[in-house]
């Protein structure tokens, strides 16, 4: 009888917790209700005298809608928003790979590679870097390549790749693994790294790798007041906008006609396969040479350049100085200057080629035109003497402006 009487309690105690149920559920559409009237009453204070059954309509179909926009992927400006956040993480990532010098990020990097890219370190201004750099003309520096490759710090005797600029080699294999290079450009640097023209490696390919932490910073400021876009190539017209702005800032002034032209032939040199629009590297190669010059002195500049550079340089000037009295001409000089974007043809290279060619520009060359080529014929009638110490601190941005292995002429002489 006792386990009986339980068994009625129980199921008296779950009718129970129904009941509650029940009551708390009504409780809820009880609330409900006047939360719909008064919806239903603002919707026809706003429809004026539409009746109730109108606005009954109006709020069921606002029901239907807002369940149709909570569907993932329904809404075109969810769409719009999703695609807006990625292109603003794709421009922060942009900007962080441009402000810590890392350049463009190949499109075949593999993202499993073994090899960890370097992290590359801004250089600082030293207190002597205004002063005079005593460099010889009569003694040639001596500069040894590497015997370990940059990159795995191995040593092999066979398809180690000399940098043409610094002393640093390089396996093709550890290049194409880190993704620093393309196949195409991994076939150039085979081609050129052993010759007269010679090869950048990606430490000096990069010139703006030259500029300081203070530096960059002023130019990003510059872009991102131009709204120049990292990584983006450029058409005339946004070059011409870009000079205008930086003219104004500058000088408080528009850029003159003859400026205008100037601009569109540097836009012309820059993009050497007219292909009518230039690339972001040779866009910001240019930029950050103009840096330079404007924040540098040319003994800076000097001090910036690498032994194997002044041994050039050195061997320029003395292939220039027949008599030997360590004097040439302003327009000697000059040519010189223009010689350095000279790229001789890669099927009469060879490592026998004197390094102290010094030619006219052949007529493909970005710098070769009727205004060009007239202003050579002007320099040849300048007879200013020129010394190896104001050869060498004129010639700096020039030298440092052949570093890219790009064809594109990144600093054009002055008209």
């Amino acid at each position: 009888m006792g386990v009986l009487m339980s068994r009625k309690q129980q199921v008296e105690k779950v009718q129970k917790c129904s009941v509650v149920v029940s009551a708390f559920k009504d409780g809820l559409k009880d609330r409900a209700a006047p939360a719909d009237a008064a919806q239903t009453e603002e919707v026809i204070a706003e429809n004026g005298d539409e009746s109730a059954e109108g606005s009954h309509q109006a709020n069921k179909d606002h029901t239907e809608q807002k369940d149709k926009d909570s569907k993932p992927g329904s809404l075109p400006n969810q769409q719009a928003s999703a695609s807006s956040r990625e292109e603003h993480r794709a421009n922060q990532e942009a900007w962080g790979r441009l402000r810590d010098g890392k350049g463009v990020e190949p499109e075949d990097l593999k993202k499993a590679h073994q090899l960890t890219p370097p992290t590359f370190v801004r250089p600082k201004r030293e207190v002597d870097d205004d002063q005079p750099l005593d460099v010889s003309l009569g003694q040639t520096e001596q500069h040894v390549n590497d015997e370990m490759c940059e990159v795995c710090e191995v040593w092999t005797a066979d398809d180690l790749f000399p940098c043409g600029t610094c002393t640093r080699v390089f396996h093709d294999g550890c290049l194409r693994e880190m993704g620093y290079l393309s196949t195409e450009a991994l076939q150039e640097m085979r081609e050129t790294a052993h010759t007269t023209t010679g090869w950048s490696c990606y430490y000096c390919d990069n010139v703006n790798l030259l500029l300081t932490e203070e530096e960059m910073y002023s130019l990003m400021e510059t872009f991102k007041q131009c709204k120049i876009i990292p990584e983006s190539c450029l058409v005339s017209d946004e070059l011409l906008q870009y000079r205008h702005f930086v003219t104004k800032q500058l000088f408080e002034r528009d850029l003159t006609d003859e400026e205008e032209e100037e601009v569109l032939a540097q836009f012309a040199a820059l993009d050497p396969e007219k292909k009518g629009q230039i690339e972001w590297s040779d866009f910001l190669y240019h930029e950050s040479l103009s840096v330079l010059q404007k924040f540098r002195t040319e003994n800076s500049l000097v001090r910036i350049l690498t032994a194997k550079e002044r041994d050039r340089a050195r061997a320029v000037f003395q292939s220039l100085d027949q008599d030997k009295d360590g004097i040439i001409t302003a327009g000697e000089a000059r040519r010189a200057q223009t010689s350095w974007f000279h790229k001789i043809n890669k099927e009469s290279q060879s490592c026998s080629v004197s390094i102290s060619h010094v030619g006219p520009i052949s007529e493909s060359s970005p710098a070769s035109s009727s205004s060009e080529r007239s202003r050579d014929k002007a320099m040849e009638n300048d007879n200013r003497p020129f010394t190896w110490d104001n050869f060498l601190r004129e010639s700096a941005i020039y030298i440092l402006a052949a570093r890219p292995n790009s064809s594109a002429m990144h600093i054009r002489l002055p008209l």
